[in-house]
């Protein structure tokens, strides 16, 4: 079955007059790539992971995150008997999906005990962690355009997060979130540098991925990381629409409520940086478990950090009335969807941050 050229906006039914069209055309680079993404995940298939068990895999996905839509166009793709080993990867697709704070080194190695192998597994938990950002980006775009929102706006609190004093390997874990700059260690060995080709190291030095064990681990599946990065580039170094500063808040509000500690302190700092306003975002960082996350912000940003919450949601729930309330703080359609795609792109982010390693506190 051919794909589709844009298969958000077929899903979302976006009027190809409308603003939101031309909005989505302004942000060309972030539309291309995440459908580049989609492409390559599911034109892609090989024995280690083949094309009916990703739509298969896809469609538990999409069912799990609310988005009928999206889980019909890949079950009309998928078959219904799948080979054990697509069976076993289905409680690592859920605990991705619905819980990913809730993830440990088990869970990959039971995958690896069902004979996945390493490119398998880090192509498992993209895919996963790709249809959460889509589910994300099809349930705010509908909110967007006065469809399917809840009527009434529950606020939205911080997740859990770790608590274990050390990481897998020893090293001082972290307990709290932090501006701090922090490391990030594998659960999984990243790929050795000299085992890619010169025009693949070539590849990852042009995107700063080199040193970088998180990416060299992403890289097993080299050309689908490039267009994941892409896709971040797209969506968070884009000029006019909403500012940088509340692309990066709303990258560290999706951090707060999936428990991802080193995803915060990446944004949080940028975000403080940008807007000059370390006490607000020191504020959220520090709000606890179970606590609101917009409480004592400003008015513009109590908007931004209520809707961008709900939308990290699982299953997501944007309201009609925070689009509103985000219309009557001045963002335009263009602000929207830039804040729309950024929180969507933190919920594939932090997936895959929580379920293939975690952060350490530099010695």
């Amino acid at each position: 079955m051919s794909q589709p050229d844009d298969l958000i906006a077929q899903l979302a039914d976006i009027d190809p007059d409308s603003d939101l069209a031309h909005a989505r055309q302004t942000r060309h680079a972030a539309t291309l790539h995440a459908q580049g993404s989609y492409n390559l995940l599911f034109d892609q298939g090989d024995d280690d992971f083949p094309l009916s068990g990703r739509h298969y895999l896809a469609a538990l996905v999409a069912g799990w995150h609310a988005q009928p839509g999206l889980q019909a166009h890949y079950q009309q793709q998928a078959s219904v008997r799948q080979p054990e080993r697509i069976v076993a990867a289905e409680a690592f697709a859920c605990r991705l999906s619905v819980e990913p704070v809730a993830a440990t080194p088990a869970d990959l190695e039971i995958l690896k005990a069902a004979g996945w192998s390493l490119r398998g597994i880090v192509t498992l938990a993209q895919l996963v962690a790709f249809v959460s950002f889509q589910s994300r980006l099809l349930a705010g775009l509908h909110s967007l355009q006065g469809k399917h929102g809840h009527d009434e706006a529950t606020p939205v609190v911080a997740g859990r997060w770790h608590q274990a004093t050390r990481t897998a390997s020893g090293k001082t874990a972290l307990t709290a979130f932090t501006q701090q700059e922090l490391g990030w260690e594998p659960w999984l060995p990243a790929k050795p540098l000299a085992e890619f080709s010169e025009a693949e190291q070539a590849t990852l030095a042009k995107f700063g991925h080199t040193h970088s064990d998180y990416f060299r681990l992403l890289a097993r599946n080299l050309p689908l990381l490039e267009q994941r990065t892409l896709t971040d580039k797209g969506i968070f170094y884009t000029a006019g629409g909403l500012p940088r500063a509340e692309r990066e808040l709303a990258a560290t509000v999706v951090s707060k409520v999936n428990g991802c500690i080193y995803c915060a302190s990446v944004h949080a700092r940028k975000a403080s940086q940008l807007s000059k306003q370390d006490e607000a975002i020191q504020k959220l960082l520090n709000v606890a478990p179970g606590a609101v996350l917009s409480h004592g912000q400003s008015d513009r940003w109590q908007a931004i950090i209520g809707f961008s919450a709900a939308l990290s949601l699982t299953p997501a729930q944007p309201t009609l009335s925070q689009v509103k309330a985000l219309r009557e703080q001045g963002l335009d359609t263009l602000d929207l969807l830039d804040l729309i795609q950024s929180t969507a792109f933190f919920a594939w982010a932090n997936r895959l941050m929580l379920t293939l390693g975690e952060p350490f506190l530099p010695e």
